[in-house]
């Protein structure tokens, strides 16, 4: 009877655990990278964003390694033409905790991001929060946030080691009040003045810049390039 009631109370245990550890973490989207599913994400193909963007989105430069890896590349079809790799998440997400596992590209000239966007393409207002790697100096990170439009809250961090070297945790954690970015756990920056408030799709890409030498230095046409993201996870309030 004693062993009975011992059992009875050590599974009640757990399952109030399990039920607390569920509330607490909310919804959680977890994404290993390993192969393209299309009912979850989409690879831009086509056309270019223009402006500091030189090159065009190729679905073929969002490609997956045989070790289960999500690969963007920066490539070049013909001489100065360049093609470049962006995927991106079908739905949008709201406030909580963003978390990737990622690997930069190396080389002046280029940007590799994860990042949420939403804009007038989606029939909202232009809501963003970045955090984005300059090929030129991948010691550092980048921090940014754009509300209905408005940025210019970039925050550079040295890192204390080279980002393009071996996969590290990169976080923001989005809230009405604030968002707090993290590395490999540990928090780098907060804000709190004039937080983006709309849903946005979870992005990634890899581009080479034209017009912007002085943020990003000068692309000097080195192609292949590679970033490299081992897996992504969203958790809701």
């Amino acid at each position: 009877m004693k062993r009975k009631t011992w059992w009875m109370l050590t599974i009640s245990g757990v399952v109030s655990l399990f039920l607390s550890v569920s509330a607490f973490a909310g919804y959680v989207f977890w994404e290993p990278l390993t192969y393209h599913n299309p009912s979850t994400w989409q690879k831009a193909d086509g056309y270019s964003n223009g402006s500091m963007f030189n090159c065009t989105w190729r679905a073929n430069n969002a490609n997956f390694t045989s070790d289960g890896k999500l690969r963007l590349s920066l490539t070049s079809p013909s001489n100065n033409k360049f093609d470049c790799g962006e995927y991106r998440s079908t739905n949008s997400q709201g406030y909580g905790l963003y978390e990737v596992s990622m690997k930069p590209a190396k080389n002046t000239g280029i940007v590799s991001s994860f990042f949420t966007y939403t804009g007038p393409a989606h029939g909202t207002q232009w809501d963003e929060i970045d955090i984005e790697f300059l090929g030129k100096d991948t010691t550092k990170v980048q921090f940014n946030y754009y509300t209905n439009g408005v940025g210019n809250h970039e925050k550079v961090v040295n890192l204390g080691f080279d980002a393009s070297q071996g996969f590290h945790t990169y976080a923001f954690d989005w809230q009405p009040g604030y968002i707090k970015w993290y590395v490999d756990g540990v928090l780098k920056h907060t804000a709190t003045t004039n937080i983006p408030t709309t849903p946005g799709k979870i992005m990634m890409n890899l581009w080479n810049g034209t017009g912007v030498d002085s943020w990003l230095g000068p692309y000097n046409g080195a192609n292949p390039l590679y970033a490299e993201y081992d897996w992504v996870k969203y958790t809701s309030n």
